[in-house]
């Protein structure tokens, strides 16, 4: 019996139905949420991921601003930039878009958005809020994953939930969140021995790891929820073969694009998990649907609102 579709599109639907509900009673109370998004340079990746952050904030009724220094600026510009913003009042969230020109020092620029503002959920005194269960802002796609959890149902409190990666941004936020939310939690990585075994342990398994398709059936116990957060671009064929040989849509976007998407986990695990979130279409949705939220989380603390 194939896995239920955990549709990312939907739950981010709900999400952004419900910032735009509260930002509008925000704005009766003459106040309008602010994100300010600063992108250096030209990646074209990033670039698409700035349009649909400002597209989202347009659509929820955010005011943003979309700051672009030149790929030269030095780490003292953009600290300079980053002061500026947390200086003004009408700013709720910073956003610096990720990468950074390799010559600025990324971590002293993140470490110096005002915490209050911090809508990514990076700075280490909203760590600390996360860890310690104090209201703070929480990494967007992390909390995502927490909401897909919760409006499908699926009983957190008391599982053995495994996630797959340890990075700052989704694997130990998303572990601190499971145990907040009274999972009993294991985090693997490269060094994680008998890696299959440990998963087929988990009741919910989270894979963050960035390798197309390495979470197969063998990883997984049947019936297990498994959140896929793996956003990887596949260009060989040998590849695209071993994860999507027979999938006819797939094949025309392939042979059309020259490319896919592939997730951390292999298709053929729909085969016997119980719940499964898709790539494209799952976590990724939900990234952008918790930034809007955050946004607002950041203004209503700042500002005291409450309703």
């Amino acid at each position: 019996m194939a896995a239920v579709i955990l549709d990312g599109n939907r739950f981010a639907g709900e999400i952004r139905a419900e910032v735009t509900a509260e930002v509008k009673a925000m704005a009766a109370a003459g106040i309008r949420p602010g994100l300010a998004v600063v992108l250096v340079g030209h990646n074209p990746a990033s670039q698409v991921y700035v349009r649909g952050k400002v597209k989202s904030s347009a659509e929820v009724g955010i005011y943003s601003e979309q700051h672009t220094p030149p790929e030269s600026s030095s780490t003292l510009d953009l600290l300079a930039q980053i002061a500026d913003l947390n200086r003004r009042d009408e700013i709720d969230g910073i956003l610096v878009q990720l990468p950074l020109p390799p010559e600025v020092d990324a971590k002293k620029v993140l470490l110096a958005v005002d915490p209050a503002k911090d809508v990514d959920g990076f700075h280490p005194m909203n760590v600390g809020f996360l860890s310690t269960q104090r209201p703070g802002l929480v990494p967007c796609t992390p909390a995502g994953i927490m909401e897909i959890l919760k409006r499908s149902k699926i009983p957190v409190a008391g599982k053995e939930a495994v996630v797959v990666g340890r990075s700052d941004i989704v694997g130990k936020p998303t572990a601190m969140l499971l145990i907040n939310a009274n999972a009993t939690v294991t985090v693997c990585h490269s060094k994680t021995g008998d890696l299959p075994a440990v998963c087929r342990r988990a009741d919910i398994l989270v894979a963050a790891i960035g390798r197309a398709g390495m979470i197969t059936r063998e990883f997984v116990k049947p019936g297990a929820t498994v959140i896929d957060v793996g956003m990887n671009r596949v260009t060989e064929r040998a590849e695209f073969d071993r994860l999507f040989a027979g999938n006819a849509k797939r094949e025309e976007t392939f042979r059309t694009k020259g490319s896919t998407l592939a997730g951390d986990v292999h298709p053929n695990v729909f085969e016997v998990a119980g719940a499964m979130t898709p790539v494209p279409g799952g976590v990724g949705p939900l990234t952008i649907a918790m930034l809007m939220a955050n946004t607002v989380r950041a203004a209503k603390l700042r500002r005291g609102f409450k309703n």
